[in-house]
């Protein structure tokens, strides 16, 4: 549970969409991740190891509200200072505010296949439930390409969801090198062994979404709101309390979020000392409310402060732009371009 130390001089690169609050999932699946990280003390040469991005163009390609987008972009911001993220220590920035992102995707473009976005998994489970699709979410994994590969990054910490656009990036990575020569180094997908997939509380088949809040955990939620989530999770007719994926998803979920929150290995957690689905339930929330309290408060107090976020994005921008515009300018004069 401990990888993350195992990666060293290395930068790594995340990104979140500010599409509502902040759950346990992106909390333990990559936030937590991040913090240990940008804490390593080894950072590349110019200083910043860790880059992260509030990735508000990939948010725009699906239906959204705009009157509230601000809003939540700000919220995000919040989330992951409140989390542990440090600007004094990692880039934090907002996506559409370094141009050059967009500029590398359009060029990126030209080593992408139409047939190879169209075998994207993500692409076409949206792509169904929608009455139509915007061309911005068909070329939404070339976009991501671009945003890891703008920073010459080593690592991206992705749950399995994005395993997939992660090896596009990789596809496209070999396929620009072959055509216009070493521009772009290879990356490293960083999946935790646990977290990676944290599951809804009403419906382990599914991932965790902010979509659905009652099965789902907010980095914000009060003691009282975790309890009554953790409680009313579903599990199955079995009262011992045993971990098998296959046969038992429902508790499985559970023990999976309390190894989490306990920071203990699966055979670490003494699970036979639990006396029925109540009594295991009634940790469990014990153990998160103990884990998201200081996260929450700590929020509450950064609320206060009006021009904080602003100034941290606009510290953001003036850090990434700088190293974005460096690798745009080689990536042209390879292509050709003047």
């Amino acid at each position: 549970m401990n990888f993350v130390f195992k990666i060293k001089n290395v930068r790594i690169f995340s990104g979140i969409q500010p599409t509502g609050r902040l759950h346990i999932g992106n909390y333990f699946g990559a936030i937590k991740n991040m913090v240990a990280l940008q804490d390593r003390g080894d950072c590349p040469k110019d200083g910043t190891s860790t880059i992260f991005s509030i990735v508000d163009l990939h948010a725009i390609t699906v239906k959204y509200e705009p009157k509230e987008f601000q809003q939540k972009i700000k919220d995000t911001v919040l989330d992951f200072l409140a989390c542990g993220i440090d600007p004094e220590k990692s880039i934090v920035f907002l996506q559409s505010q370094v141009k050059e992102h967009t500029e590398l995707a359009w060029l990126l473009n030209a080593v992408t296949s139409i047939g190879e976005l169209q075998r994207m998994t993500q692409f076409k489970d949206k792509s169904e439930k929608a009455e139509s699709v915007s061309a911005g979410l068909f070329n939404y994994p070339v976009l991501m390409a671009a945003d890891i590969l703008l920073y010459d990054t080593d690592a991206v910490p992705v749950g399995n969801d994005q395993k997939q656009h992660l090896e596009f990036t990789k596809n496209i990575i070999r396929r620009f090198n072959n055509q216009f020569g070493e521009t772009f180094k290879d990356i490293e997908l960083i999946i935790p062994e646990i977290g990676a997939r944290i599951m809804s509380l009403k419906d382990p088949s599914r991932k965790m979404s902010k979509s659905e809040p009652e099965g789902c955990v907010f980095i914000t939620d009060t003691p009282l709101e975790i309890t009554k989530k953790i409680k009313s999770a579903v599990t199955d007719t079995d009262r011992s309390i045993s971990f098998d994926p296959k046969t038992r998803p429902e508790v499985s979920s559970l023990i999976s979020l309390y190894s989490l929150c306990e920071n203990k290995k699966l055979e670490q957690l003494e699970l036979d000392k639990f006396d029925g689905h109540a009594s295991f339930k009634d940790v469990l929330a014990e153990s998160l409310i103990k884990k998201l309290e200081p996260i929450r408060q700590k929020r509450e107090e950064l609320e206060k402060d009006e021009v904080l976020i602003e100034n941290i994005l606009k510290n953001g921008q003036k850090k990434a732009s700088q190293i974005a515009n460096q690798k745009i300018k080689q990536v042209k004069k390879v292509m050709g371009l003047i």
